[in-house]
């Protein structure tokens, strides 16, 4: 028989509860998951260009998606610089969301383009930017990286994105859970040679929780949360 004095609780605190659950911007695993593309939107859900701009939640955040006259996606921040007001009511138009309170636009980096309410003379749109961050459209799947670092220049690599269009599907479906990446519902790309399953995901998971603790531990490593703690390093392969 086991003497209950000598077994380890190995229940989770409050504290560690709240350290692996919450995913807002500077929070632990919140920045482990902004090191990863993320899927935030399957390409039906944009599908033509200057179609209607989506909401996204995503890691705490909530984000408009847009796809502009050229075909480019769009992921910003969802409120205006000027008055606050939720660009998901903008105007999609000519390369720009533009705000339908005074007429405010942005393209997909997040840089004002226009201010019609204000004269040429006092004109400061080259110093007004919201924030916006990288997208690339992969096997049906809208992929965005929120993260700093090199990755931001590379690109998402998923077996799901290389496979011929007539073999992939792309589903969306909810899921009753708290899942790492605060996102509802759940998307996944999936081959008939890759079906979607939760032990993917929990393996994908581990994966990052190691690579994560590996990388921790190398000499001179430090966060990159928020972007000021240190200059972002130049573009990687």
């Amino acid at each position: 028989m086991v003497d209950a004095a000598h077994v380890k609780d190995v229940r989770l605190t409050a504290e560690e509860n709240e350290t692996i659950t919450r995913v807002g911007p500077g929070t632990p695993m919140g920045e482990l998951m902004r090191r990863y593309w993320l899927p935030v939107l399957s390409s039906a859900e944009l599908p033509e260009p200057d179609c209607a701009p989506v909401r996204v939640r995503i890691l705490g955040e909530d984000l408009v998606a847009f796809r502009d006259t050229s075909g480019r996606i769009g992921l910003l921040t969802e409120f205006c610089a000027h008055r606050r007001t939720s660009l998901w009511l903008g105007r999609n138009e000519e390369d720009g969301l533009r705000c339908v309170f005074h007429g405010w636009k942005y393209d997909v980096a997040g840089k004002c383009v226009d201010m019609p309410n204000v004269l040429p003379e006092y004109d400061f749109k080259e110093r007004v930017t919201v924030r916006a961050y990288p997208t690339q459209e992969l096997g049906g799947v809208i992929w965005a990286y929120m993260g700093w670092g090199w990755r931001r220049g590379s690109s998402p690599r998923r077996r799901a994105s290389s496979g011929h269009a007539s073999r992939r599907a792309t589903s969306m479906f909810p899921a009753r859970c708290r899942s790492a990446t605060g996102s509802k519902p759940w998307r996944q790309a999936s081959t008939p040679s890759t079906p979607p399953s939760s032990t993917a995901v929990s393996a994908a998971t581990g994966r990052a929780w190691r690579d994560f603790e590996h990388r921790r531990r190398l000499p001179g490593w430090r966060s990159v949360w928020p972007p000021t703690a240190m200059p972002m390093p130049p573009p990687g392969p």
